[in-house]
């Protein structure tokens, strides 16, 4: 015979979970919660391209600094005081264009006075070359002595040689003149002036520059190549005497938009860092290379090759490692691990873990996993929005 207990203990069950359900009606599944359930379930749709495959030249990539082709520090060649300045700071100015100018008055007084002097030299020249020449008809003639003749011709060749110091006296003096108008050797951006009308300059390499030049059409990016990078792109091309291409993007520029040459390497490599200096030179036709600017520079060398290459946003990092999602026949995502080669404007190339044709994830990684089905809007590699 059955007790009448357990029949009590479900009944008193059913209540509570009625009671439960009208004091929390949050618990009861919703329709809308169902069909947010069946969406999520859904496929997610990301863009997906096929692997391109193509021609391209291998390439290095290093960080530089911009230098000028040429770099004056404009110092006076003559001592005085400075009357003039003919430039505002940071303007640009043409080759021969006049930068200091120096009080010539002692200089022009100092000319005049060599002048003279070279006036008196030329007349006493005169004077002992005639008597030289009278000399020699007395000479011939026996009506002078030996030694007076000898005289005349000794006076008429120092004169002659004081002659030649006083036009050599005139010239520097000229110089000296020409000096206190300090010009511009090169075309260029001055920096500023770091004296002003008024002040004394002193000549020579040790004195304080006046101001700095560069020159800014053309512009150097140095930077420094590893052993391995210098052997495989640098020392080939130099060994074959083949022009070696570079390219130069700036911290604001999207990719290698500039296009320069390699222009001198250094003559030894260095052993503490393992690197050798090299420069490249570039057109600056924009004015926005300026010496000490970061630049990021591309160095490629070589014969082309074919390579496959994929976006740059469909390559992922799981630690040091690098991967990208392959669509398969399916419809899933299916991981693979890949090897990163140099960049190709904007695209990057896989040296092993694709082929060309395979279709792959290039936008929307962070809404799948691997193994999960996807939805594929078809994108040309290179356009993924």
């Amino acid at each position: 015979m059955f007790s009448p207990r357990p029949r009590h203990a479900l009944a008193a069950a059913a209540v509570a979970a009625i009671a439960l359900a009208v004091a929390y009606p949050a618990l009861r599944v919703s329709p809308v919660a169902a069909g947010d359930a069946a969406a999520r379930a859904a496929p997610a749709t990301v863009d997906v391209a096929q692997v391109v495959s193509r021609p391209v030249t291998d390439s290095l990539e290093y960080s530089g600094r911009l230098e000028a082709v040429d770099r004056v520090e404009v110092r006076p060649l003559v001592s005085g005081t400075v009357t003039e300045v003919h430039f505002r700071d940071g303007s640009l100015v043409g080759k021969g264009d006049v930068l200091f100018t120096i009080d010539p008055r002692p200089y022009a007084a100092a000319l005049q006075r060599a002048q003279a002097q070279l006036a008196a030299a030329r007349a006493r020249q005169a004077y002992t070359a005639s008597e030289l020449a009278r000399g020699k008809r007395l000479l011939a003639e026996n009506a002078v002595a030996r030694r007076d003749f000898e005289e005349k011709q000794n006076a008429a060749r120092e004169a002659q040689a004081n002659l030649q110091a006083a036009m050599a006296a005139v010239e520097s003096a000229r110089l000296d003149l020409e000096y206190t108008r300090i010009v511009a050797p090169v075309a260029g951006r001055v920096s500023q002036a770091r004296v002003t009308a008024g002040n004394v300059v002193s000549a020579g390499a040790s004195s304080v520059p006046l101001t700095t030049l560069v020159s800014v059409s053309r512009m150097y990016a140095a930077f420094d190549v590893d052993e391995q990078g210098f052997l495989a792109q640098v020392a080939p091309a130099l060994a074959r005497g083949a022009p070696v291409s570079v390219a130069l993007g700036l911290a604001n520029e999207e990719g290698y938009p500039r296009r320069g040459e390699l222009a001198s390497v250094d003559n030894r490599l260095d052993e503490s860092s393992g690197t050798i200096r090299v420069r490249a030179v570039f057109d600056n036709a924009d004015g926005l290379l300026v010496p000490g600017l970061y630049a990021r520079v591309r160095l490629g060398a070589g014969a082309p090759r074919q390579a496959v290459l994929v976006d740059e946003k469909a390559i992922g990092t799981d630690q040091d490692k690098r991967f990208v999602l392959v669509v398969d026949a399916s419809g899933k995502a299916v991981y693979r691990q890949v090897r990163t080669g140099a960049g190709q404007g904007g695209l990057r190339v896989i040296e092993s873990g694709l082929a060309a044709g395979e279709r792959i994830v290039v936008n929307g990684l962070q809404r799948i996993r691997p193994g999960d089905p996807v939805q594929p809007r078809a994108v040309a590699m290179g356009e993924a929005s």
